[in-house]
């Protein structure tokens, strides 16, 4: 019988013969357009700081002014060693830009998820999911107590004929991501509040990659089609294009109260961080004040979209600043990787089972302050790589 660690070496053989295996690249520099990996300066093209806060002097000035008056970290939960001020006014914050009476902060985008949904949906309920959810819905979805059915990917007649299907449920909550983070297109919420409004459903979106992208102000999508005031449960990230670390849930009062008191990955958890609260209302300061940031955002997003068109790359329909460019296998795109690499590009290669079999893509997102210099030279570097290669291009 094989050792326990022999057992682990199987184990990561498989990943090794499938191209599966993943690790670290530690970078030697803060996150901006450019980063330093192994001795050399490279193109980020592979992070979700969409607006270039992550290192924006502001966000630093704020965290470190919050460190200096609140201390390094929260103590303990929010519920054992208190709430500190700098979260509730946060929270508020939030509750405006997503236009509900009240939001909830979480120390994660997963904690959230994982938390929220077991509070909502029980045993007598069911979960109606789309197929393309982040791994963090799945897997709330997992750890509730609700029956799931899954619903084919955006797919409108599917999801009614699930929710006719399960009218005898206590209470039936409909889940999706708003924007879908590996495919970059986005939900259809205003028909998914119709199905919901029809059959006195529930709605919950994952806003991770709309907030600070989409809508006035980067409200999100659901802004951006005028129905934050008709989804129940509105989750989303500081992490992303606010530049921190953390998350939030926005509704209503009532919906806050409950999660404080059965969403166990914010009661069992220690609270966000001062740094991280500040830095976070800080960048909802700068995106009022610079929303061309969120135009740059789209507009070189549309530049780079354009030259790897040029270059022969597909890069799969998108409604959003990100670009899948698609390359079928794990290998193939694991190769291209690594030439990018070679060639002063960083951007990694997305594979099952983040995406399906056959799927394997070049997950492209270029940030605000990219230069048109950058991206040219991004471009440049795609169509030599893809020359040297020898990829089926289109």
């Amino acid at each position: 019988m094989a050792s326990f660690e022999q057992q682990l070496e199987l184990e990561l053989e498989d990943l090794r013969t499938a191209a599966l295996l993943r690790r670290l690249r530690p970078l030697a520099s803060e996150h901006g357009p450019w980063v330093d990996y192994q001795d050399r300066r490279l193109i980020m093209l592979s992070s979700n700081n969409y607006l270039g806060l992550a290192a924006e002097p502001a966000l630093k000035r704020a965290a470190t002014r919050a460190i200096e008056r609140w201390g390094v970290g929260a103590a303990a939960s929010r519920l054992v060693a208190g709430s500190l001020e700098l979260c509730r006014e946060l929270e508020q914050r939030l509750a405006r830009l997503k236009g509900t009476q009240a939001a909830l902060v979480f120390g994660s985008g997963y904690l959230a998820n994982i938390g929220v949904i077991p509070a909502l949906a029980g045993s007598a309920d069911v979960i109606l999911s789309d197929e393309y959810n982040h791994a963090s819905l799945i897997d709330g979805c997992r750890l509730a107590r609700a029956t799931v059915r899954v619903y084919r990917h955006r797919d409108l007649d599917h999801l009614k004929v699930l929710l006719q299907d399960s009218q005898n449920a206590r209470r039936r909550l409909i889940i999706t991501d708003s924007v879908f983070s590996m495919d970059g297109d986005v939900a259809p919420l205003a028909e998914i509040v119709e199905l919901a409004q029809r059959f006195y459903a529930a709605t919950m979106i994952d806003e991770a990659h709309a907030v600070g992208v989409l809508g006035q102000g980067g409200a999100g999508l659901a802004a951006a089609l005028g129905v934050q005031d008709q989804i129940d449960v509105q989750m989303g990230t500081l992490s992303k294009a606010l530049g921190s670390y953390g998350a939030y849930v926005a509704g209503s009062a009532r919906l806050i109260e409950l999660l404080i008191n059965r969403a166990r990955g914010f009661i069992y958890t220690t609270g966000l961080a001062p740094a991280m609260a500040a830095a976070a209302a800080a960048a909802l300061d700068l995106i009022e004040r610079q929303p061309e940031r969120i135009r740059q955002l789209w507009d070189n997003a549309a530049f780079l979209k354009e030259r790897l068109n040029d270059a022969g790359f597909t890069v799969m329909r998108t409604d959003t600043p990100i670009l899948p460019v698609l390359i079928g296998s794990a290998q193939a795109a694991l190769d291209l990787e690594q030439a990018l690499l070679a060639h002063g590009v960083f951007v990694i290669a997305i594979r099952p089972p983040t995406v399906p079999p056959g799927t394997a893509r070049l997950r492209v997102t270029p940030i605000a302050t990219h230069s048109r210099e950058d991206l040219e030279q991004a471009a440049a570097a795609f169509a030599q790589c893809a020359r040297e290669l020898g990829l089926n291009r289109r």
